[in-house]
Formats: C-alpha cells, sequence, structure tokens
C-alpha cells in the first residue's frame, strides 16, 4: 500500500476512529499505543495515524487549534505558511479586490484556506497528489471546499488566465540539496519562472526565503518582509496595478511588517543599479557616539533595509556603520524597534563585566549579540550569575569598530538611564 492509499485510509470510518483515539497522542507512550491499535487494526493504517498524530502536534505552532483537524505531510509542515501570515496576506489580496486566485505549488493547503476564508474562491495546484489529498481533505474538515477547487498538476501548465490573482509559493527545500535552498532559482519552481507568471495576471505575490539577495528581486514589483511575534518567517514579492491605496503594491518599494499588530513600515524604492555612491552614501544612517536609549529594530526591517527610515523616524545613528543598532539621546516610541535604556557601556572584558554584575547584585541576564565573536551561552558560563536579585540586558557589539559591550534595560522597566 502507497502512502496515498494510506492517507485516503485514514478519511475512512476506521481511520478517523482511530485519528479520533490519538486526538491527546503522547509521544512518550508511542510505543505501547502502536501496540494496542495493531490488535485491531492494520499496521500500516495505526503507523499513518501515529505520524498523522505527531504532525499534528508540530502544526499547532502555526495553524493553532485548527491543526487538530487538518491533514499533514512532513514537508506540508515544514513549508505551509502559519495562520498569521497566511491571513495577512490573504487581506491584502482581498483589499486589492481580489475575488479568484491561483494557489500555484498549494501544498496541503495553508494559504487557500486563508484566502477562502477571506471570501476568495481559489484553484488549489500542487504537482505531489499526496499534497493534494491533504489540501482537500483539509478544505472539507474546515467547511471551505464550496471555495477551494484543488487541482494536481505540474503549475508551470496551467493557464491562470481568468483569475484575478496568482500566488505562488515554490519549493525551497529539496532532500538531494540537503534541506533549505538558498539559490532562488534552485527553487521548485525557479524564481524566474514564478516572476514571469506573476507579470501576466493582474495581480500577483510570490513567497520566498527572507534571507534572498536584493539585487534578485525585481525591480517592478515591491517586497515584503514579515515577521510574526518578532521572528522574521516570510519575504513576499507583490505585483499589481491596483488602485491607489496603503496595500497598493510600490514597484521597487521594501516593505516590513509586524505581526500580530500589522505594523508596516514602506521604504522608498531603492534606485537600480549601477547606483549612485553619493545617493546612496545619503540614504546611509549616521554613526555617533552611544546616547542614553538602543533600538534593535525589527528583524523584518533589518531584512527589508529600512534601517536608515526607522533611525530618521528615533532622530537617532547607529553605534557602527555595520551594525543595526540604533542609538538616540531620547526615548520616542516606535514599533519597528525594541528600546533599551543604558546604563553601562565598557570595552569587552569578562572580568570587569563580573565585577560590575556582582557590584549590581544581577543574578538574571539577556544577552544579545550583533558583530560579536563571542557565543552567549559561553559567556553566560564564564559569568557564573549568582542569585542576585536583579536583572539586565547584556548587548555583545561593536562600537564604531571596536569590541563592546552595552548594559540596560527595557525601555518598560521603570530604570533611568544614564551612564
Amino acid at each position: 500500500m502507497n502512502d496515498l492509499d494510506t492517507f485516503v485510509g485514514l478519511l475512512a470510518p476506521e481511520g478517523q476512529a482511530l485519528l479520533a483515539e490519538l486526538r491527546h497522542y503522547d509521544p512518550a507512550d508511542e510505543l505501547a499505543a502502536a501496540t494496542r491499535l495493531r490488535r485491531d487494526h492494520p499496521a500500516p493504517l495505526v503507523s499513518a495515524a501515529l505520524g498523522q498524530a505527531r504532525l499534528r502536534q508540530r502544526a499547532a505552532a502555526k495553524f493553532g487549534a485548527d491543526a487538530q483537524l487538518m491533514y499533514f505531510t512532513p514537508n506540508g509542515v515544514e513549508q505551509s505558511t502559519r495562520t498569521t501570515v497566511a491571513a495577512h496576506r490573504a487581506a491584502r489580496f482581498a483589499a486589492l479586490g481580489v475575488r479568484t486566485l491561483a494557489d500555484l505549488c498549494c501544498g496541503i493547503g495553508g494559504d487557500a484556506l486563508a484566502l477562502a476564508r477571506a471570501g476568495i474562491r481559489v484553484l488549489a495546484v500542487d504537482r505531489d497528489p499526496l499534497a493534494c489529498a491533504a489540501a482537500r481533505a483539509n478544505a472539507e474538515v474546515l467547511g471551505l471546499a464550496e471555495l477551494i477547487e484543488v487541482r494536481c498538476a505540474d503549475v508551470t501548465e496551467v493557464d491562470t488566465a481568468g483569475y484575478d490573482a496568482v500566488f505562488v509559493d515554490p519549493a525551497r527545500r529539496s532532500k538531494a540539496r540537503g534541506g533549505r535552498i538558498f539559490d532562488p532559482e534552485a527553487y521548485s519552481p525557479p524564481l524566474s519562472w514564478a516572476v514571469e507568471a506573476a507579470r501576466t495576471a493582474p495581480c500577483a505575490a510570490l513567497k520566498i526565503a527572507p534571507g534572498v539577495p536584493h539585487d534578485a528581486l525585481p525591480e517592478d514589483a515591491e517586497t515584503e518582509w514579515i515577521s510574526d511575534g518578532g521572528d522574521v518567517k516570510e519575504a513576499v514579492v507583490w505585483f499589481g496595478s491596483a488602485e491607489e491605496g496603503p496595500v497598493r503594491p510600490a514597484p521597487g518599494g521594501r516593505r516590513a511588517t509586524l505581526l500580530p499588530a500589522g505594523e508596516t513600515l514602506l521604504g522608498a524604492a531603492r534606485p537600480a543599479p549601477p547606483a549612485d555612491p553619493a545617493a546612496d552614501e545619503a540614504d546611509r544612517p549616521p554613526v555617533g557616539p552611544v546616547g542614553d536609549w538602543l533600538y534593535e529594530p525589527d528583524g523584518a526591517v533589518i531584512r527589508a533595509h529600512l534601517v536608515a527610515d526607522v533611525a530618521r523616524q528615533l532622530d537617532g545613528r547607529l553605534i557602527d556603520p555595520t551594525i543595526a543598532y540604533i542609538t538616540a539621546d531620547r526615548l520616542t516610541a516606535t514599533p519597528y524597534a525594541t528600546a533599551y535604556a543604558l546604563t553601562d557601556m565598557l570595552p569587552f572584558n569578562v572580568k570587569k563585566l563580573k565585577a560590575l554584575l556582582r557590584e549590581r547584585e544581577v543574578g538574571i541576564a539577556v544577552i544579545k549579540k550583533r558583530g560579536s565573536a563571542v557565543e552567549p551561552e559561553e559567556l553566560r558560563k564564564k559569568l557564573k550569575l549568582g542569585g542576585g536579585r536583579n536583572s539586565c540586558t547584556i548587548f555583545l557589539t561593536r562600537v564604531t569598530g571596536a569590541p563592546a559591550m552595552l548594559l540596560g534595560h527595557p525601555a518598560t522597566d521603570p530604570v533611568t538611564p544614564g551612564r
């Protein structure tokens, strides 16, 4: 029996009974559960049900309560979009006036579900029969089957004419290549194909890895980096000619969007290469002395190369030309960076740091690094923090090229800055 036949068996009454019994599955009891269930059910079906129970537990971080009802493949859990991000993208499509959409490389249907919940009719396409079976089952179990048509086909052979929009999520993992794929042209399908497919549609979005080189991005599209809870999840390349509005794609623009709040920062389009060196220099934030406040920009801001934009909003400056830490002399509220009140700045020296922490009775320290070769856990072992009643944040970084340590507290803590 192949994987697809076994999966279909999970949708039958016997398979459903097994999944219901494994609703509160404990991985520590898997051997006992497998032995017990195989007394009354075929071994392949029991293995498939246990595998699905494991995948549902892993998927809960992305899909919340829906994960206990949904169906997954191992690749589907790894590559699918988490619900918060998919819902944001679906809402943006809906705000652009999209009512029908071709979802190419749909996988287990995570984005198709969010799009359907936004009222968009979806053609979901994937060449993997098992992924398509999971996508159909997910649409059915979540009550969205009337809005989602799943088609097993090669996406490069699908006619998307007549749809308001196209969404492409190329595969970025490969067993043959040993995991993640970093070259956009090694995606399946390649980024160049996806870009050309997007340009034929009235509106389109391409999901890509957040670490994509900026010089690989098409100049006639906007690229949006999305973080969720402070973690950068993906980048999306947006094409379209929608009417004026806050969600209209800005050709050449770079956007950072922070979820769950939905704050979004759109930077000005960068000049196409060869760039004017003088203009490039003018776009960089100034570098200056460390002030009373340190700002750590959100990862989406950094990936989108919008640190200079945030620095200008804060009337701030960089502590080093190569480090994405902003410093300022006064506190300014911003959703795009976390603020810290600084109490100390000293050259990197473990002995002096230990003495200072002992003097301050610091027992808990959050250690962050940017531009430092020192690993936080190595430093933590050397500090041997005791049971002090105070806490602090330690930044291992560089200040105008020199290794340095900055100590401080989150701006929400009742601490007065100053050194």
